[in-house]
């Protein structure tokens, strides 16, 4: 199993915690998702590597931004 940290940009609330989680979630390989809104960050645990691409999508439909990588 990998984790891996990232940055998202504009969540402020407990509606964007679950919207950032579940379309992650979706994501081929994803086992766990985990969102600090304090922080902005989000923990993600996938079975593989995951693809950035896929990940910047899914933060992208949810309404925010992914900072990094």
């Amino acid at each position: 199993m990998i984790t891996e940290k990232y940055e998202v940009k504009g969540m402020t609330c407990s509606h964007c915690v679950n919207a950032v989680s579940t379309e992650v979630s979706a994501i081929p390989g994803v086992t766990e998702v985990a969102v600090d809104l304090a922080s902005g960050q989000i923990t993600v645990n996938s079975t593989g590597p995951l693809d950035v691409q896929a990940l910047r999508n899914a933060v992208d439909e949810a309404g925010y931004e992914l900072v990094t990588p």
